[in-house]
């Protein structure tokens, strides 16, 4: 009687979930089903379609944070039901985030008194945190033209065209026109000459990046910042700056201390830095901080009762969680200066060893710097065969997700492939990767259908020959020529 009543229809608590009803018929993709189905089958329905995805560990275009230690995982998990922006119910994690505030200012040299609070909010990433700082700068602008009586709604602001797409969303989503200086082969970032040649009346700010996506080099604030005290005295055009320091705010003040780029200059009047990358918190986390409170217009500031106490705001969001916020916290207080400089000299050593075998392969240039964030970005010294985007198609079959893109103007002709460095990328991963380069180059120079293409271009001579295609290689560097088959379009082609 029991074991029949456990085999109907309605219970599969006898059965495997792949023996039950519930995935031998496809779910609607784009409608809510009728009727529910357990939790066993949903989850193991969605868990079938991720295992698709691609490993986070392996996802070398990724510069957020794939690994963190158990501890602080279990934080995460029992803090995921928190909701961030409920300041008088979490009390205590509204004092975790001022502290992440305080400590990010701290390294970032801002002059702060002894008992002088910083000025910062946390975000949800970077973007959210440029968005914040751009809107600062304009209002700012716009209230000094107000004040002066002179036009203010034309406001720009110079940056290198190597920006990332949020300065382009910043710029078109609040009506401010984005000033981009060109780059050139051999320099992928902002020229700071350039740059302060089109700074005009209407410029809001400077905004210099502290590790380009491109090839990671560090764009050079100092002299912008004295190229710009410069101006202000032959011009009176009084220009701030502020450093995107997205990828590169977790790594210089620990790998290259001397470097000046924050609020040691006196033009920075605000810096932004994904928590979520270099800062080694997993994806959700940024922050922005000001110089002082006067860098902050009080009328961007929101004051709200309605959760409890007094609270201000200054964000694009309003609800999200706070498992991030505390993972921060955590990594800051676990880690120390200490820890943060061991990984990312961990970092910059796996970067050393994977460009070295990129470079013994002499196959590749290196377009990236070694000072700057650690990541290889390089290309190939021959593309007339193969690609930048074949090579990073074919990396796939080995479970390596490696971007190829093209660089902005004026360089568009480079292609280049970019592998980021993180905390989780081992010395033996560096080593297997070049590994797998070797490999993937050795299979795209056999490749048939290169050798078409070469055919095509002219590079190789071709012969009818019955059954089999003989195609005489015309290479410079060979010797002799050689003759390779190639079964015709009909067969199924073979490698000789």
């Amino acid at each position: 009687m029991v074991l029949s009543h456990a085999a109907s229809d309605s219970d599969i608590s006898v059965h495997s979930t792949f023996a039950s009803r519930y995935v031998r018929t496809s779910l609607p993709r784009f409608r809510m089903p009728e009727n529910s189905i357990p939790k066993e089958a949903a989850y193991q329905i969605i868990n079938d379609e991720l295992m698709l995805d691609g490993n986070p560990r392996l996802n070398l275009a990724s510069f957020v944070t794939t690994w963190m230690e158990p501890e602080c995982d279990k934080l995460i998990m029992a803090s995921i039901n928190k909701n961030y922006v409920d300041m008088d119910e979490y009390p205590v994690t509204t004092e975790l985030q001022n502290r992440c505030v305080n400590m990010i200012a701290h390294l970032f040299n801002a002059p702060l008194g002894e008992t002088e609070t910083a000025v910062g909010v946390g975000t949800v990433g970077s973007s959210e945190a440029i968005m914040l700082a751009g809107l600062a700068f304009k209002r700012k602008w716009q209230n000094k033209r107000r004040a002066e009586g002179k036009p203010f709604d034309k406001p720009n602001i110079v940056t290198g065209a190597n920006v990332q797409v949020c300065w382009e969303k910043f710029a078109r989503y609040f009506e401010v026109e984005l000033k981009e200086v060109k780059l050139r082969e051999g320099y992928y970032v902002m020229d700071p000459e350039q740059a302060v040649e089109m700074v005009d009346e209407n410029t809001i700010c400077v905004a210099a990046i502290l590790g380009s996506t491109l090839n990671g080099e560090f764009e050079d604030v100092k002299l912008l910042n004295d190229l710009l005290v410069l101006k202000k005295k032959e011009t009176g055009l009084d220009v701030p700056i502020h450093v995107d320091a997205a990828s590169g705010g977790f790594i210089a003040p620990f790998i290259y201390p001397e470097l000046e780029w924050d609020f040691r200059l006196p033009q920075v009047k605000s810096i932004n830095v994904s928590g979520h990358k270099y800062g080694l918190v997993y994806a959700g986390i940024g922050w922005v901080v000001w110089r002082n409170k006067e860098d902050l217009p009080d009328e961007l500031i929101f004051h709200i009762n309605y959760l409890g106490a007094d609270q201000p705001t200054f964000t694009l969001n309003f609800s999200k969680g706070s498992s991030q916020v505390i993972a921060q916290y955590y990594q800051l207080i676990r880690l120390g200066h200490e820890g943060y400089r061991n990984v990312m000299e961990n970092c910059r050593e796996n970067m050393i060893v994977l460009r070295e075998g990129l470079e013994k392969t002499g196959r590749f240039n290196i377009v990236s710097k070694d000072e700057g964030i650690p990541l290889v970005a390089f290309s190939l010294k021959d593309n007339s065969s193969h690609t930048e985007f074949e090579i990073s198609e074919m990396l796939r079959r080995y479970g390596w997700i490696v971007p190829a893109y093209t660089m902005p103007a004026n360089a568009e002709h480079i292609t280049v492939l970019r592998v980021v460095i993180r905390e989780d990328f081992s010395r033996t991963l560096a080593e297997r990767l070049v590994m797998d380069i070797e490999k993937v180059m050795h299979e795209l120079d056999v490749l048939p259908s290169r050798v078409i293409h070469k055919i095509s271009l002219g590079e190789l001579k071709s012969e009818d020959n019955g059954d089999n295609m003989v195609v005489t290689v015309k290479k410079s560097d060979i010797e002799k020529p050689k003759e390779i088959n190639v079964k015709k379009k009909t067969d199924k082609p073979v490698f000789c």
